[in-house]
């Protein structure tokens, strides 16, 4: 969606949304519109900054909404860089707008901008192994924390989040799109990641569901979501949060790296970290091709759901790429 029509369609929600909010307005940004419609926001008398979103209709529940507010304020107590959220005037996270173009209502929410950049934007410059094997490796150390305090932590009453168990990732109606009706798709292709799909059913099911292995994960841990600055790095978009495996957001992280020459390294440095605060047993590590071919089953899915974000060279390479992987799939061997 082009910036005139996000100011069209969504700057006159924003701007009646930042009246339930303490904020004196100075300038606000449009930033993005993918999931949710971003704004940054940058008060008159403050130096602190704040995304507000207007957050997608459907997508989640004003109960799951806050739940994402409850466990992002219990990872910052629990010492991780994450944006905190700013209240409404009278004391709730969120606040309801009517988009009168189009007719939807949508939440608004405000969080803290953290300052740096995306981190997607700064590894390209990065062209040193060592310090691209740095950056993995705090990667790997925040994720290995997140699920250090999710794995402990006991959820308030009420919390509410998705799963992102068989049935959730590679079932009927998957959360993420049924990926093998994408329209691009071969029939062959199409029967090839249906048989996947069932494959993959089986290896999760031998992998199993337990808690060291499976609780309240990030879910889109991917350069995108985590802002740098300075050697430092941030998590930022909870909005796939959801009770996963582990797995998954370690495939999510390193995703993107796949196809580069030094992915070994990459993929080494990111295991070291994560094994600094938290173990991984022989089983775990083996199944991190499996949640990789997962990762790519649900990028799929998401192209398919939102055809307006569908790069026809990016998901060529994509789809190449996961159907190669498809056909190597033996389930037996993974666990």
């Amino acid at each position: 969606m082009t910036d005139n029509l996000i100011e069209t369609h969504y700057l006159p929600a924003a701007l009646e949304a930042l009246q339930a909010f303490p904020i004196q307005l100075g300038d606000i940004q449009p930033i993005c519109h993918s999931e949710n419609v971003t704004f940054r926001i940058i008060p008159r008398d403050s130096q602190t900054h704040y995304a507000l979103r207007l957050h997608r209709p459907g997508y989640n529940s004003r109960a799951e909404l806050n739940s994402e507010r409850q466990w992002t304020r219990a990872l910052k107590e629990a010492g991780l860089a994450v944006p905190e959220s700013l209240t409404t005037l009278t004391g709730h996270h969120f606040h309801p707008v009517n988009i009168h173009t189009t007719g939807e209502l949508r939440l608004s929410g405000m969080t803290t901008w953290l300052p740096g950049i995306p981190l997607n934007e700064h590894l390209p410059g990065c062209t040193e192994l060592e310090a691209r094997e740095r950056i993995y490796r705090q990667i790997g150390a925040m994720a290995a924390r997140t699920h250090n305090q999710s794995t402990s932590w006991k959820e308030p009453p009420g919390f509410q989040r998705r799963k992102l168990d068989a049935e959730g990732l590679v079932g009927e109606d998957p959360h993420w799109g049924r990926f093998w009706e994408h329209a691009a798709l071969t029939r062959p292709q199409s029967r090839l990641l249906q048989r996947t799909r069932q494959q993959v059913q089986i290896a999760l099911g031998q992998y199993g569901m337990t808690p060291p292995t499976f609780s309240l994960i990030h879910a889109d841990l991917n350069p995108d979501n985590i802002v740098y600055k300075n050697g430092n790095l941030a998590m930022i978009d909870f909005d796939d949060t959801a009770y996963g495996w582990h797995m998954y957001d370690i495939a999510s992280a390193l995703f993107d790296e796949r196809n580069h020459p030094d992915f070994a390294s990459l993929r080494a440095s990111f295991l070291d970290g994560y094994q600094e605060h938290r173990p991984l047993g022989e089983r775990d590590v083996r199944t991190l091709d499996l949640f990789l071919l997962i990762r790519g089953l649900a990028l799929i899915g998401w192209l398919h759901q939102r055809p307006e974000h569908d790069e026809p060279e990016y998901f060529r390479e994509l789809k190449d790429t996961i159907c190669a992987e498809c056909e190597k799939l033996k389930p037996k061997t993974i666990v």
